[in-house]
């Protein structure tokens, strides 16, 4: 059997390989995909983060795993498709700054096949700091992603004890999805699964806290966060905008 973790890493090589062929004709450079659990975060492209002893730097595309049991493998595809179009901006376009999703982003996202949108569903803004997308049926996205996955292709190893926001969030984009997908096939479990496995001790489950289900606030404080993946704590109903990026602070109860 051929090893996890090169196992799991040619996986995604295939679909960045597919994509840079087809989606942008080739021209991206390579990049170094990593898995990050970035919380509510599916994934995000980070300019020159990687060097070597030669002075050489390389840019990195970092996808979340604790969501590749619990969404589509069509949505780890969309993930990976979306930060691609931040690398081929940083290298062939005008970024905005930080992590602004901006008008030549979209432009680019639309080309491809995937609408941008602040909801994840028709009707959300194109732009902004945090943005998602859904696919556009008949989309250059959908055909290519389509190819791939009747290959047999799948995402081998994914992790078993996905945290609750990871769960809901799945739950919620699963019905927006285009028509025209095939599905995605045994090697997603399902969603319940996941969640008897996250919460059953027999196999190894994390401690209480990180299992499935919302935590209860007894604090009587919010958490903070911003796309740039800072947090804070502070009382309910505060309005905070970050310095670095510019967002303002998401409050989550």
């Amino acid at each position: 059997m051929m090893k996890p973790t090169v196992k799991t890493y040619a996986e995604l090589q295939l679909a960045y390989d597919t994509f840079n062929a087809r989606l942008f004709g080739g021209q991206l450079p390579e990049c170094l995909i990593t898995l990050q659990r970035e919380k509510r975060t599916y994934g995000y492209f980070s300019a020159d983060r990687f060097g070597n002893r030669n002075g050489e730097t390389i840019d990195e595309i970092a996808l979340n795993p604790s969501y590749f049991a619990v969404v589509p493998i069509v949505e780890i595809m969309q993930t990976l498709a979306h930060e691609m179009v931040h690398l081929w901006q940083y290298h062939f376009g005008t970024p905005g700054r930080g992590r602004y999703h901006n008008g030549e982003w979209a432009e680019k996202m639309e080309a491809l096949g995937l609408m941008p949108s602040s909801t994840g569903k028709p009707g959300g803004k194109r732009t902004g700091d945090c943005i998602a997308d859904y696919p556009l049926d008949g989309g250059r996205f959908l055909q290519v992603c389509c190819d791939l996955l009747t290959r047999d292709y799948q995402i081998s190893w994914y992790d078993r004890f996905a945290p609750a926001d990871a769960v809901a969030a799945s739950q919620s984009n699963v019905a927006s999805l285009a028509p025209s997908l095939p599905p995605a096939g045994a090697s997603i479990p399902a969603i319940s699964g996941v969640q008897l496995v996250q919460a059953s001790a027999s196999a190894g489950a994390p401690a209480p806290g990180e299992v499935a289900g919302a935590a209860t606030n007894k604090s009587n404080r919010s958490k903070y966060t911003c796309c740039c993946n800072t947090n804070l704590w502070g009382k309910p109903g505060l309005k905070i905008q970050c310095c670095e990026c510019g967002q303002v602070f998401v409050e989550f109860p």
